[in-house]
């Protein structure tokens, strides 16, 4: 049991919802924060402390996780009267669990410190079925003596946790992995039409890569999912169903593009992969 030790989570999501409840189910004194009262009174069900407001979760806790969209939703949980550099004790333990900027989690850490606080990045793998299922990989950079700190938390939704380096080192690891990840499925989404196009399935392509590694499943499935749902929904549907799964793939491949500008680096292929993976989502590319 962890019952001595605090654990906040701000943001309800379809990664903070399981994860939060895993800290629960794992012993952990769990506060919780979301702006949507629900998911706050659906954690509170089980076991976890609800907070109307991000200023009284900090001031309970001495590890909070956030999990929010952007660079500019967590600058709002940790910025002003009521945000946590505000409302935090002095040794508070902050992990930055959103896929954001290099640049940004440097400045958070810095700000931390000033306050006698402590931020690390620990970017997560595996999407909602992995926090489900407490298959997570977390990519964390930090002070080595942060990241055990925070390993018992992460652990509870986790089967992998990677200490990366440095603060920005876990969530450079992810913008590297989410760069690899949509040029796969741009890949077999173009690989699976060409197939198509002369007769051939795209089950032969994944039995060809359960023989060579080219084919993961998860591409298999994205495109197969992909098209049969396209082949049944109008536009309309394709955008409420696959629009969000773009548009975040936009959101992310700009973190990349805008941390690898930042390191002086030049990714001409991401550039273009970015600016068609809505389409790619919606199956028109």
């Amino acid at each position: 049991m962890n019952n001595m030790l605090h654990v906040g989570y701000i943001g309800l999501g379809n990664i903070g919802r399981p994860s939060a409840r895993h800290l629960v189910r794992d012993g952990f004194q769990a506060h919780v924060y979301d702006v949507v009262p629900d998911a706050v009174e659906a954690l509170v069900s089980l076991g976890a402390t609800g907070h109307d407001d991000v200023a009284s979760l900090a001031g309970a806790c001495s590890h909070i996780g956030i999990c929010v969209r952007d660079d500019a939703q967590v600058e709002a949980v940790l910025y002003g009267d009521s945000g946590v550099f505000a409302n935090a004790g002095k040794g508070t333990l902050v992990a930055i669990h959103s896929t954001v900027t290099r640049e940004a989690v440097l400045r958070w850490s810095q700000e931390a410190a000033a306050h006698g606080m402590a931020l690390i990045d620990a970017a997560i793998s595996g999407g909602a079925q992995g926090a489900e299922a407490g298959t997570l990989c977390y990519m964390v950079g930090g002070a080595e003596e942060d990241v055990a700190r925070a390993r018992p938390v992460f652990e509870t939704s986790a089967d992998s946790v990677i200490h990366a380096g440095p603060v920005g080192s876990g969530l450079l690891l992810k913008l590297c992995n989410n760069v690899i990840t949509y040029a796969e499925f741009m890949a077999m989404s173009e690989a699976t039409r060409l197939a198509e196009a002369g007769g051939l399935s795209a089950d032969l392509l994944r039995e060809v890569g359960k023989s060579n590694g080219v084919v993961n499943e998860s591409m298999y499935q994205f495109v197969s999912n992909r098209n049969a749902l396209a082949a049944a929904c109008t536009e309309q549907q394709m955008d409420e169903i696959f629009g969000p799964f773009g548009r975040l793939g936009e959101k992310d491949l700009d973190c990349a593009l805008e941390s690898a500008s930042d390191m002086g680096v030049e990714l001409p292929s991401t550039r273009r992969l970015r600016d068609a993976v809505l389409d790619l989502f919606m199956n028109r590319a």
